[in-house]
């Protein structure tokens, strides 16, 4: 991790699918309607993994403290994606497709509740053999944590399970999200043959019942779901798994060394709410951000707190120059 307070470049490595998030306010009626020219839209550089990684990266507040991976289309759009990745101070090595056009994601924001339109375009071609290029794999041996979102078991199994085997040799953290209902629901066979590989697990209330449904562990308890998920064989011996489950304005739930603790987020009103996109993904940049400097658990759930505190008060997963976050 970081050490003796100094962050290295590269210490946080992300992978999953880049998307451009195109975000608009509209009125209700719009969604009965065909999409036109006629509302000011924000062009975000998004898809769930690179989400996390710049929210990681603002917290850090160190230049290249982050690195990301993915697949884009040889388009003004990808250039979009790269100049506002970069300038968002994370070092991306993206894989561009000839033939595919870069992923996008509409977001359409009514009464504060999101809609949201994915192609996922390029970002569905990604390919092994980018990651191992020298000048890529560089990005995974210089990391101490390595980041990956659920929505890439749809993409690259291959690629994920090359990193995941990395971090074992060198016992390296390695962290996933679930992502989506749909992940384990649809994808549990790619789900099974990575699980085992990983440290950290991070899910929402959705997804986990969603796992123990295709599991088959019979139950609706989180906590229990938390405790089923850790119970998973580990490739890594050196650690025991952690099982963390967000819950919207409810509790964080935290699953670790047989225990389960509960941790509230922090106050916010109706009226401060401008939109949830991001919001989780938020969260999971602010603890990730924390878990390089070396921090304990309880402070990495704050940093996460913090973050997604941020970010849920603002229009996509954007956020203000530098962060105030303080330790308790």
């Amino acid at each position: 991790m970081a050490e003796n307070g100094v962050i290295a470049e590269g210490v946080l490595f992300g992978m999953c699918n880049p998307l451009l998030d195109i975000s608009a306010i509209v009125p209700s009626e719009y969604l009965d309607k065909e999409l036109v020219d006629q509302y000011t839209v924000d062009y975000i550089a998004g898809g769930s993994g690179q989400n996390a990684i710049r929210v990681a990266q603002w917290m850090l507040q160190k230049r290249f403290a982050t690195s990301y991976i993915g697949c884009v289309g040889k388009d003004e759009f990808g250039e979009q994606l790269e100049r506002q990745a970069t300038g968002d101070g994370v070092r991306v090595r993206y894989l561009v497709d000839e033939k595919e056009p870069t992923g996008t994601c509409a977001c359409l924001i009514t009464k504060k509740v999101r809609s949201l339109v994915a192609n996922l375009g390029a970002a569905n071609h990604y390919k092994v053999e980018h990651l191992e290029m020298p000048e890529n794999w560089a990005l995974v041996e210089a990391a101490k944590v390595c980041y990956i979102s659920g929505f890439f078991l749809t993409v690259s199994v291959d690629s994920i399970v090359k990193v995941a085997k990395h971090c074992v040799d060198a016992n390296k953290v390695f962290t996933m999200n679930l992502s989506a209902a749909f992940v384990p629901a649809l994808f549990k066979g790619p789900l099974e043959t990575v699980l085992p590989y990983v440290d950290i697990l991070f899910g929402n209330e959705g997804e986990a019942e969603s796992l123990s449904n295709s599991f088959g562990y019979g139950t609706s308890d989180l906590k229990e779901i938390a405790r089923h998920i850790a119970s998973i064989p580990k490739v890594n011996g050196e650690r025991k798994r952690v099982v963390i489950i967000t819950q919207g304005p409810g509790p964080v739930i935290l699953f670790n060394e047989g225990v389960v603790s509960e941790h509230p987020i922090m106050p916010i009103s109706p009226e401060e709410i401008v939109d949830t996109n991001g919001a989780g993904d938020a969260w999971v940049g602010g603890f990730l951000s924390q878990l390089v400097l070396g921090r304990g658990l309880e402070e990495c759930i704050r940093g996460g707190h913090y973050a997604a505190n941020v970010i849920i008060k603002r229009m996509g997963c954007t956020f203000p120059p530098t962060p105030d976050f303080k330790l308790s």
